[in-house]
C-alpha cells in the first residue's frame, strides 16, 4: 500500500502525463474536425490573461499561454482524481481507472463550462460562448483515457513489479503513444492537402455550404476589421479581433477540405448567390459601418454583425441537420453555437446569463433560422 505522499507524487507523475497527451491529441485532431487549434489555444489563455491577449492572428505567445492553462487544469484535476481521493482512486485496476475517469471527465469539463470559467473564479464568458460544450469534453476525455497509467506510474521509476495491472498500463501507454502517431500522420497528410477523403450522402449540398459559409465568412472578416480599427468598447474590440481570427481560420479548414475532397479550386459565389444568402450584408450596409461616426459605429456594428451571424447560424444549423459528411455537421454545429455566443458577447453578456445563453444555443433547433436571418 503506498503512502498518500506517494499517492501525491504518482498523481503529479500521471498529471504531466495525461496533460501533455490530451494537448498532443487536442492539436492533432482539431483541424479533423473543422477547430483551428492556435484559434483555440487564444480563447484557453484569454480566461486567465483576459480580452487583451486576442488578436486578429493568434500570437505564439498567447497560443504558449492557451497550452500551459490547459495542462495546468488538467495537471490539477489529476491530483484531485489520484491524490486528494487516493485513498478510494490509487488501489483500482487500471480497467476499473478508466471506467471511473471517463464520468470524471464528463463531471471536470461540465464544472470548468458551467461553473469555474464563466463564474468563479475566472468570470471569462467567451470560452463557454464560444466553445459548446462537447469539444471540453473530448480534451477532458482524452487525458482521462490516460489515467490508467497509474498502475505503472505510482512505482519509481524501473522499480514497478512484474504485475498484471503494471504490463496492462505499459501495454496501454503504447496504445497513447501509437494514437498520437497516427494523429500526427493524418495532420500531416491534412497540411499537405490530402484529408480522409469526403463521406456523406449530400454532395452538393456539401459544395454549396462549404462556398456559402466561406463567402459569408469573407464579408464577415471585412466588417469585423472595421471592429478592430473603430470599436470604443475595449471588450467589443477584442471580440472583432477574435472574430477575425475564427472566421479565417474556419476558412482556411473550408479551403483545405474543398481541396482534398473535390480536388478543384473552390468556386466563387456568383452575384445571385450572394443576395439570397442569409445575413450577407447589402453594398449599402457595409457602407454604412463604413460611414458610422465614432460616436455611433459601436451600436451600428452590432446590429449589422448581429444580422450577418444570425445568417451564418441559420446556414450551419441547415448543414447540420442536413446528411453531409460528419465532419463538416461537427464543424457547423460549432459554428452556430460560437456565432450566436458572439451576439450575446456584443450585448454584454456574463455570468449567470453567459451560461444560460451557452446551454440554449448549444441544444437549440433554429432549423427556421432562415426565415428570421436578415433581409436585404
Amino acid at each position: 500500500m503506498l503512502s498518500a505522499q506517494s499517492n501525491w507524487i504518482a498523481a503529479a507523475k500521471l498529471g504531466l502525463v495525461s496533460s501533455t497527451f490530451s494537448t498532443l491529441v487536442s492539436q492533432l485532431a482539431a483541424a479533423r474536425i473543422g477547430r483551428d487549434a492556435a484559434v483555440d489555444w487564444m480563447t484557453v489563455a484569454a480566461i486567465p490573461l483576459r480580452d487583451g491577449v486576442i488578436t486578429a492572428e493568434p500570437s505564439w505567445g498567447a497560443i504558449a499561454g492557451g497550452i500551459a492553462f490547459h495542462q495546468w487544469a488538467d495537471f490539477s484535476w489529476a491530483l484531485v482524481f489520484f491524490g486528494l481521493f487516493g485513498r478510494w482512486t490509487a488501489e483500482l485496476r487500471p480497467l476499473t481507472i478508466f471506467a471511473v475517469a471517463m464520468p470524471w471527465a464528463v463531471f471536470t469539463s461540465a464544472t470548468e463550462w458551467l461553473l469555474l470559467v464563466p463564474l468563479f473564479p475566472f468570470f471569462q464568458p467567451i470560452f463557454t460562448l464560444q466553445q459548446p460544450y462537447w469539444i471540453g469534453l473530448l480534451v477532458h476525455m482524452s487525458s482521462a483515457a490516460m489515467y490508467p497509467l497509474f498502475a505503472w506510474l505510482r512505482f519509481p521509476l524501473g522499480a514497478a513489479p512484474r504485475s498484471p495491472e503494471v504490463r496492462f498500463a505499459k501495454a496501454w501507454a503504447r496504445g497513447g503513444a501509437a494514437v498520437v502517431a497516427i494523429l500526427g500522420a493524418m495532420a500531416g497528410f491534412g497540411a499537405s492537402v490530402r484529408e480522409f477523403p469526403w463521406l456523406g450522402m449530400d454532395r452538393v449540398a456539401d459544395q454549396d455550404y462549404i462556398r456559402h459559409m466561406t463567402t459569408h465568412h469573407r464579408q464577415g472578416i471585412v466588417l469585423a476589421l472595421l471592429g478592430t480599427e473603430r470599436a470604443r468598447d475595449p471588450s467589443l474590440q477584442s471580440l472583432a479581433r477574435l472574430m477575425v481570427a475564427r472566421q479565417a481560420g474556419e476558412n482556411r479548414i473550408f479551403d483545405n477540405w474543398w481541396q482534398s475532397w473535390f480536388g478543384t479550386p473552390m468556386p466563387d459565389c456568383s452575384a445571385q448567390e450572394r443576395a439570397d444568402m442569409p445575413g450577407y450584408l447589402t453594398q449599402a450596409q457595409m457602407q454604412e459601418a463604413r460611414d458610422a461616426s465614432p460616436e455611433q459605429f459601436d451600436a451600428v456594428f452590432i446590429q449589422l454583425m448581429s444580422v450577418h451571424h444570425r445568417g451564418a447560424v441559420a446556414m450551419a444549423d441547415q448543414e447540420w441537420h442536413g446528411q453531409g459528411d460528419l465532419r463538416l455537421r461537427i464543424m457547423a454545429h460549432a459554428i452556430r453555437h460560437e456565432q450566436q455566443g458572439e451576439i450575446a458577447l456584443m450585448n454584454g453578456v456574463e455570468g449567470i446569463a453567459a451560461v444560460r445563453t451557452a446551454i440554449a444555443n448549444m441544444t437549440s433547433d433554429n432549423v427556421n433560422g432562415m426565415d428570421q436571418a436578415g433581409t436585404h
